[in-house]
């Protein structure tokens, strides 16, 4: 049976190049669409300037092609199927995309026709009017994000360090012995070699004036503070400490060892893309409201008794007014178009980005530029993403087998007893 699929404007809105990922079906548009791409194409926002992409593909497949050749389909390119426009509808209670998908399907009955939207409710109505219905991702999904590398693997006990690599393993992944862990890290033949990971516990070296209170959060530190990491993955849920420890090395290597210039943090909101609103005052300050988790950690750092350095040579000075001299808050939606140069930089609530918000704030990093995306993919607030389609996902996927990049998840918290309780229990 010949396989085709319709598509809804949600799909070209989160995927312009969704005409190209269905292989050898067919693709049919009804006008609906195209209304649809219009009405989304203004503005600044990541819909209006996918809905302006998809209207870009959608011209050149048009140029030179006579009206009335329309209704042969267009060819998509070598290996896909043809795009087909659909302008008869008959009027009905269904929306107009449902209607055009009914009309096809009772036109062309021997057409195995599959309605994808990542509109959750129009791929409700289309279930209980009988249509075929599926979401569309613009990668091969996950079935289980727990498939997702967590960056460690654990040695038999007694296990030397000069042990063999497991096979699954890449670079800037840990091995972890019963009281030693080590990094795989690039050798001069490009084979992968076990280096010792500095002990930032208790009782070793500290970082900014605070120590890792587990082993988990000491290979964390360990990917911060190697300038040959560019890019560093921290999944975890709230506890686990993420944000303090980048903020320690970030201020560490800003301040201390002036390896960069300052340090710029930026998260997701739920308005992610849009205007910030009509909050008073700068960018930094309208963006003030989303980084309470910034502020909290702040004062842990700026301490007298912990943080700021400890009785290095900024113990007396670093106060809350020179942290924030060093640290500068952005708005995402101000990314585009921006290189940034000599930054460490760090990206908060990075699972409530799309892999488009995410590919575009990825390549705004310079020469000596280091990027540490935080997030936690159990805790979405972005209602069109899932912990498979998450940009976060997507990243940590990518790189993973990029030797200046390093993922890892944390899943040891250090809150209070309560906090720890609720998590498991609420």
């Amino acid at each position: 049976m010949h396989q085709a699929c319709l598509l809804d404007t949600s799909v070209l809105l989160h995927d312009p190049a969704a005409l190209f990922r269905f292989e050898s079906r067919d693709i049919y548009l009804p006008l609906a669409v195209l209304h649809g791409l219009d009405a989304a194409r203004h503005g600044n926002s990541e819909e209006a300037r996918n809905a302006l992409q998809a209207a870009r593909f959608l011209d050149e497949r048009l140029a030179g092609v006579a009206p009335r050749s329309l209704a042969d389909g267009l060819p998509l390119g070598e290996g896909l199927g043809r795009l087909y426009f659909l302008t008869d509808t008959e009027a009905g209670q269904a929306p107009p995309v449902l209607a055009a998908a009914q009309t096809l399907a009772r036109t062309h009955p021997d057409m195995q026709l599959t309605v994808v939207a990542r509109d959750i409710n129009l791929r409700i109505q289309a279930s209980v009017l009988g249509l075929e219905a599926s979401d569309h991702e613009s990668e091969a999904r996950l079935d289980d994000p727990d498939l997702l590398p967590d960056g460690m693997h654990t040695l038999p006990p007694g296990t030397p360090a000069a042990t063999e690599p497991p096979a699954t393993a890449t670079a800037n992944e840990f091995l972890l012995g019963d009281e030693q862990a080590w990094r795989l890290v690039p050798g001069a033949s490009g084979a992968l070699e076990p280096t010792p990971v500095v002990d930032y516990r208790p009782g070793g070296e500290s970082v900014w004036g605070i120590h890792a209170r587990n082993r988990q959060q000491a290979l964390a530190l360990d990917l911060l503070l190697d300038p040959e990491v560019d890019l560093v993955t921290l999944l975890g849920p709230a506890g686990t400490g993420k944000t303090l420890l980048t903020l320690a090395a970030g201020l560490t290597q800003t301040l201390e060892t002036d390896r960069y210039d300052e340090i710029l943090m930026t998260r997701a909101t739920v308005a992610i893309g849009e205007e910030i609103g009509y909050l008073p005052g700068t960018e930094e300050e309208k963006m003030s409201p989303w980084m309470g988790a910034l502020m909290d950690n702040l004062e842990v750092l700026s301490a007298p008794s912990r943080g700021a350095g400890g009785g290095n040579r900024w113990g007396q000075a670093a106060t809350q007014d020179l942290l924030h001299s060093r640290i500068r808050i952005r708005s995402l939606n101000f990314m585009r178009g921006r290189t940034l140069l000599n930054r460490f930089m760090v990206l908060d609530e990075a699972q409530n980005l799309t892999p488009q918000q995410m590919r575009t704030l990825i390549t705004r990093a310079g020469p000596g530029t280091k990027i540490v995306c935080l997030g936690n993919i159990g805790q979405i607030d972005t209602p069109w993403l899932t912990p498979t389609t998450s940009g976060l996902t997507y990243l940590v996927r990518r790189f993973r087998d990029w030797p200046h990049g390093g993922h890892l998840t944390l899943t040891r918290g250090e809150r209070s007893r309560l906090a720890a309780y609720a998590s498991d229990v609420l």
